[in-house]
This record gives C-alpha cells, sequence and structure tokens, in this order.
C-alpha cells in the first residue's frame, strides 16, 4: 500500500481521468527476526520483537522467454487495478471472507490510531485460517516498502517456513519447495518454489505497484481488496501515476532512467546464475 503522507503534493486525480481497465484478475515454524525498530511478526502486542513473544492472536533470466513471462505478469497487474475499480467476485461473499477483510481493516485502523503508518492493513489466509497479518509501518520504522501487503508477507512466510534456511537445501515443507508450473503457464522454467501459493490476501484498499509485484512474486492464488486506487487518492496516497507511468518507455518516465547502463558488466552476474547447476528458481 502506498505510504507518503496524507497532504503530500500528489498529482491531481483528474489526470487519470483516461484510465480504465476492462481485465479482471483472478490469477513449516521458527521465527525469523527482521529487527530494524519494531517491526511487523503478525502481533499487535507491545513485546518488544528482539524476544520471543507469548501473545496470542485472534486467531533463467537471460532467456527472452523468462523476460517476457515477467513483463507480462507486470503488466496484467497494472491493467487489473488502473481502473479505479475493485475485483469482484460472481458469488456474494462468506461470512469468512468478510471476516479476513474486517480483521484486515481493523489492522489499518490500528496502525493510524497509534502513529505507525498509514491506513492500510492486510491479513493472508490458507485453508480458511489468517497465518500472516501486516500493517502499514512506515512511520513507526522510517523505512518506505513497509507496507501493510509486504509485512503481511513476510510474517506468512516464516509461519510457514519449519526451520531457518540459511545454508538449507530448500526441502520438502519449506515454501521454496520446487513444484511443477501449471499446465499452460508461460512461464519458461519447469518447476519453481512453491512461496506462497495456495493463499490469498485481503487488503482494505487496493495494492501500489511495489505491493503488487510483491503479490506475483509470492505466487498468491487471489487478492481481493476493498478501496479502489480512486478512494486511496482521494485521501492523499496517489499510487494510479506509478501504474500509468510503467507503461510508458524508459525514456518517458518519471525518474529519470539510464537503460544499458554497462549492460556487459551487469550480464555477469546473470551468467554466474545461469551457470549454477543447483540454482533454485522462484
Amino acid at each position: 500500500m502506498p505510504s507518503f503522507a496524507v497532504g503530500a503534493s500528489r498529482r491531481p486525480l483528474n489526470l487519470y481521468s483516461n484510465l480504465k481497465s476492462s481485465v479482471s484478475v483472478s490469477p513449516a515454524r521458527v521465527r525469523v527476526r527482521f529487527q530494524v525498530g519494531v517491526l511487523m511478526n503478525g502481533c499487535t502486542c507491545n513485546t518488544p520483537h528482539g524476544a520471543e513473544c507469548d501473545h496470542t492472536h485472534r486467531d533463467e533470466l537471460l532467456d527472452p522467454g523468462r523476460r517476457m513471462f515477467m513483463a507480462s505478469a507486470v503488466a496484467a497487474g497494472a491493467a487489473a487495478t488502473v481502473g479505479f475499480s475493485s475485483i469482484s467476485a460472481v458469488a456474494a461473499p462468506s461470512e469468512d471472507k468478510k471476516k479476513f477483510m474486517e480483521e484486515a481493516t481493523r489492522l489499518a485502523i490500528e496502525s493510524v490510531e497509534k502513529g505507525w503508518g498509514g491506513p492500510f492493513g492486510a491479513v493472508i489466509v490458507k485453508d480458511g485460517e489468517i497465518i500472516g497479518r501486516g500493517q502499514n509501518r512506515v512511520l513507526l520504522t522510517g523505512i518506505p516498502v513497509f507496507h501493510a501487503e509486504i509485512t503481511a508477507i513476510i510474517d506468512a512466510s516464516t509461519r510457514l517456513n519449519p526451520k531457518a534456511l540459511l545454508g538449507s537445501d530448500y526441502g520438502a515443507g519449506t515454501i521454496l519447495e520446487m513444484i511443477p508450473r501449471e499446465e499452460g503457464s508461460p512461464d519458461p522454467v519447469p518447476e519453481r518454489a512453491r512461496m506462497l501459493k495456495g493463499c490469498e490476501i485481503y487488503i482494505n484498499g487496493a495494492p501500489c505497484p511495489m505491493c503488487m509485484s510483491a503479490i506475483y512474486w509470492s505466487r498468491i492464488d487471489h487478492l481481493y481488496f476493498a478501496a479502489s486506487l480512486k478512494d486511496t487518492s482521494a485521501i492523499g496516497f496517489d499510487d494510479a501515476f506509478q501504474y500509468e507511468d510503467f507503461a510508458k518507455p524508459w525514456t518517458e518516465r518519471r525518474i529519470a532512467v539510464t537503460e544499458g547502463f554497462e549492460r556487459d558488466t551487469g550480464l555477469k552476474a546473470y551468467e554466474a546464475w545461469m551457470n549454477k547447476q543447483d540454482r533454485h528458481p522462484y
């Protein structure tokens, strides 16, 4: 979710009036501590998370095909969300799904009331149970990427991993376990890490481009969001221009971009990856 302070200078909404969307996208526990201030660990208590918390919760890059696959994923995310209207399911939402959105909203309100960040919350659900909670904590940490979706993904990932992964063989039972690509997928890699496949994410507002990309990388199956980009813009958090910017050539972006700078140098890392016999696609 966006992290700009309300009242910050934003591009006027009417500049995006031409944006339309006709796309609908459907598409195990060692606690890893991220000790930068007090970070999201799926907990809303006041225990410093440098220690254990007893609080109980309420509940191949050189390949052009690979580049094309990732580009199409980003484009799909942009198309799905620039239209200022949320993705709606055909069937009426179940009571459980409503409760998940209520919890995401509760987390968002808590973030506002405690001065932790903007009014954004998220929960990640697997098999009908919340496995990850996140809040915008930009103002708490001073870290601009600590959006609700990011902290929820961190929380869910630590809960689904049964052991510390550093130096491991990424074996069965971790989110890095390899699974085959789905039938009909354009993914050029035959197997890829499971990540959060099989999970859903509920967010009280439309995701910003960074968070939408994180959702793709996490391989989450289904995104539910409540407030639209237009709603979010109305309170001073404007992400729509970012989606619009991504559709432009590099030379026309709002941020200066120098494309292909020292490309041969950068490609050495790609070559190292492709030469690694036991590389682990994710």
